[in-house]
């Protein structure tokens, strides 16, 4: 079905900013099912992080996802991640797509575009009390990798999360 739609990840800049926090509203908005997280006084979530996107350009690299044009979604990644002492892996920090190109095939290119862009091992790190976004996870690596990648369940509060294992290499670029 992706096919049939034009996804592109575009490297957000700072001038995209404000898009990205208004986006990150919507996201964390929806994970407040799965997690204890509170509004502000503002009725805004907040990011507290996105700032250091543009800050540390060496760790962190924010995309917009876009599909036939329009900004459809986002995913922020960064070199290190908390499920592992390397600090030369690569971690999807956050992913969001739109819930209208849900279950069309554009998160699941958008993350073959991401892991693609930045080759290198990677983690994908999925909060157990966020049921469905596991299968989607599960799904697009084995696909990417040919079912080379490892999963580890570790201990989180309040959720346990699948720790998802793999490499990124040139392999797997695509045009």
């Amino acid at each position: 079905m992706a096919d049939l739609h034009e996804v592109i990840l575009d490297a957000a800049t700072t001038a995209d900013a404000g898009l990205l926090s208004n986006l990150l509203e919507l996201y964390i908005y929806d994970l407040s099912e799965a997690f204890r997280v509170e509004i502000g006084a503002d009725g805004r979530f907040g990011y507290s992080k996105l700032a250091l996107y543009w800050s540390e350009p060496e760790r962190r690299f924010p995309f917009l996802i876009r599909c036939d044009g329009r900004i459809a979604g986002f995913a922020l990644a960064t070199r290190g991640s908390p499920a592992t002492d390397d600090p030369s892996v690569f971690d999807v920090a956050e992913f969001f797509v739109l819930r209208r190109h849900r279950r069309s095939g554009v998160g699941r290119r958008a993350a073959v575009l991401l892991w693609s862009r930045l080759p290198g091992r990677w983690i994908v790190r999925v909060s157990e009390g966020n049921p469905g976004a596991i299968p989607f996870w599960a799904g697009v690596i084995g696909e990417f990798t040919g079912g080379a990648a490892t999963a580890l369940t570790r201990p989180g509060d309040p959720h346990a999360w699948r720790v998802f294992s793999f490499e990124s290499g040139p392999q797997h670029i695509t045009g």
